[in-house]
């Protein structure tokens, strides 16, 4: 990182409406439904610069905003019209977005790879102010979508571990990019945060509650014991699938690191989620000593041998005799069954 740091800027959990293409029978309808899909985000990022001035740095997208979830699709047909390519139409026009203002801009997309061909990976990637590809990361724990722990072995092989816990050091923080539910997971954060990460783009989809819902708590969580900021973008309305249009809707949030909610928006397409986030500040708190200064009082080592030995999921369940096996989905309902047998054998059940 060569350019100067910004001490301070604003940031954008944008919340915008999500069409699904489960309603599209194949790419030559769902290609089109993206490319709308980025004309609206061009729109409202548009409408944002305006709103909250040039000191806007950074947008984060909504969860798989382009396309929605696979909701019965076998893997082959989610290929084909979910997907999008690394290299495609629907990045180039994501990079002009992110160009034309200047924006970092965070994005979740299904990916495919051409390492792993008749696969996809749910990624999460930045696209800096020039348009550029900084940050590529892969969700590692899915339901039931291919992860890099699936093909685990060659995918270390191709990216190598830093490839697996990507942060790109820019001039407005050290970025690191968390899918989803697995803010829940506090390993993926922190494997982020001890390779620099200090702002965490949490792309979600989930729901719109009155209540304290999971993510929300582990959002505070993540902040916090990490000292990083976590702009959460969630979905307005969810369109095109069998649920209620509103159940994933409102709550993208701003958390500082001490994680205090800076803003949450309400429900419906909003780019009310901005805030300033205080990197200056961040830095300041991280190097100072004390009880408060959660990083420097961890002691990873201590549970190394504890995770090692724990042996729970089986990796490389799609990487056979040196190549990808494209799975059913009863592959995904499978693997979970053969993990609860191994807790169970280890007393984590009783």
């Amino acid at each position: 990182m060569t350019q100067a740091r910004l001490d301070r800027y604003s940031a954008l959990a944008l919340q915008v409406d999500c069409e699904c293409v489960h309603m599209d029978s194949n790419s030559a309808s769902s290609r089109p439904r993206m490319m709308a899909a980025i004309a609206r985000i061009e729109e409202a990022i548009r409408g944002a610069k305006r709103w909250v001035g040039s000191g806007l740095q950074l947008v984060v997208l909504p969860e798989y905003v382009l396309s929605g979830p696979p909701w019965g699709e076998s893997i082959p047909e989610w290929l084909e019209k979910g997907t999008v390519d690394p290299d495609g139409a629907e990045v180039e026009a994501l990079a002009a977005v992110a160009q034309l203002h200047g924006v970092y801009l965070s994005v979740n997309a299904y990916e495919t790879d051409r390492h792993f061909p008749g696969l996809y990976f749910q990624g999460s990637f930045v696209l800096d102010p020039s348009g550029k590809r900084i940050l590529s990361y892969r969700r590692l724990i899915s339901m039931y979508a291919p992860t890099p722990h699936d093909v685990w072995d060659r995918y270390l092989d191709v990216y190598g571990l830093d490839g697996v816990f990507p942060v790109a050091d820019t001039p407005i923080g050290k970025l690191a990019a968390i899918a989803s539910e697995e803010i829940l997971y506090p390993e993926v954060a922190r494997c982020h945060a001890i390779r620099g990460a200090n702002v965490f783009l949490h792309n979600s989809s989930e729901v719109g509650a009155a209540t304290m819902t999971p993510k929300q708590i582990a959002r505070r969580a993540r902040a916090l014991e990490n000292l990083a900021f976590v702009v959460s973008a969630n979905n307005a309305r969810l369109i095109g699938i069998e649920v209620p249009v509103d159940s994933a809707n409102g709550g993208s949030d701003i958390l500082d690191y001490m994680g205090r909610q800076l803003i949450a928006a309400s429900p419906g397409a909003s780019c009310t989620a901005t805030a300033l986030l205080d990197m200056a500040g961040l830095r300041a708190y991280r190097a100072a000593g004390g009880m408060g200064n959660m990083l420097s009082r961890q002691a990873l080592g201590l549970f190394a041998e504890s995770y090692a030995q724990a042996d729970i999921r089986r990796q490389n369940g799609l990487w056979k005799h040196g190549k990808v096996v494209v799975p059913d989905r009863s592959y995904f309902a499978k693997a979970q069954a053969d993990v609860l047998e191994r807790i169970s054998e280890r007393g984590l059940t009783s």
